[in-house]
């Protein structure tokens, strides 16, 4: 398991958005002394793993957050898209970086092969050296090769719950391990949770067995994750984003699916960024231990 740099920020940041800056504030100790002069709240950091293509969901996520003021660690794994049909975009890492520089966020690209066990500590451990301490955990990742109940190895079906499930229960384990915010809400007490865990999910199950079995066994996870880590002032949802193309429709594929869409298109991952950063932001902190479909009505 490897894990290598990516260069890192700029220093010149633009003022913050509100969103970003009420959690920020949240997260931080009380106010200073009137003596001593104010400073502005740091950026919150989001871990956002899955980020390898440009055009791919993951990166569009981590410009939105970008842009609403957040401090961006992402992982990669070059080897799992040279593997894919659709191939390895030279120099992505470190381009996607440099956009998120542009908006004024510090970043940490991290290269990462999450069948390992140990990938999820280092991960973080990367992320906090070089960050801080992460406010949100944002799982996009995903091993994705098509097989059915009949044709899937068992050696598929391992690397699928390794990377989907595995991986995505140390990582959120691992959250919750290191969350250091404002605490949740007690017994009859109100709260603010500052802390936030979505992570994508899919429908697929017929001829996509591994896969739709590992992305159903993640959302239980990530569910479980809204009570067990609630006390920390954590929220957890799941995100189906439906059909969207990044590279890896055909056109045959394209058409069926658009016109199964009521509103005749398909999806971005613009569209699901928008939603991740509104659960992200303090506003969306009442929605919690959801499994939400963002997918233009498209029919399962």
């Amino acid at each position: 398991m490897t894990i290598n740099e990516q260069p890192s920020a700029s220093s010149a940041q633009p003022s913050e958005p509100a969103s970003a800056q009420a959690l920020a504030q949240a997260s931080e100790p009380a106010t200073a002394p009137a003596s001593e002069p104010a400073t502005a709240p740091a950026r919150p950091v989001a871990l956002i793993t899955g980020v390898g293509r440009s055009i791919g969901i993951g990166a569009g996520i981590a410009r939105q957050l970008a842009a609403s003021g957040w401090d961006i660690a992402f992982t990669y794994w070059t080897p799992y898209d040279r593997r894919m049909e659709w191939g390895a975009e030279d120099g992505a890492a470190g381009s996607i970086a440099r956009e998120l520089e542009d908006a004024g966020a510090r970043t940490a690209a991290i290269e990462a092969d999450l069948t390992g066990p140990d990938a999820p500590i280092r991960i973080f451990d990367e992320a906090e050296q070089r960050l801080g301490p992460v406010t949100a955990l944002v799982l996009s990742h995903a091993e994705s090769v098509d097989s059915g109940l009949l044709d899937t190895t068992v050696e598929a079906f391992d690397r699928h719950f390794a990377v989907n499930t595995r991986a995505s229960w140390l990582l959120i384990r691992e959250y919750g391990l290191r969350f250091r915010g404002e605490p949740g809400s007690k017994p009859g007490e109100p709260g603010t949770a500052t802390g936030r865990i979505v992570a994508l999910t899919s429908d697929h199950t017929v001829g996509n067995l591994p896969y739709g079995a590992s992305k159903g066994a993640l959302d239980r996870i990530t569910l479980a994750a809204a009570h067990e880590l609630a006390h920390l002032g954590v929220t957890a949802n799941v995100v189906n984003p439906g059909p969207v193309d990044t590279g890896w429709m055909n056109d045959e594929l394209r058409d069926a699916l658009t016109q199964g869409t009521p509103l005749g298109r398909l999806g971005t991952p613009r569209d699901t960024a928008h939603l991740v950063d509104f659960l992200c932001s303090p506003q969306g902190q009442w929605v919690n231990g959801q499994l939400l479909k963002s997918n233009g009505g498209a029919a399962s």
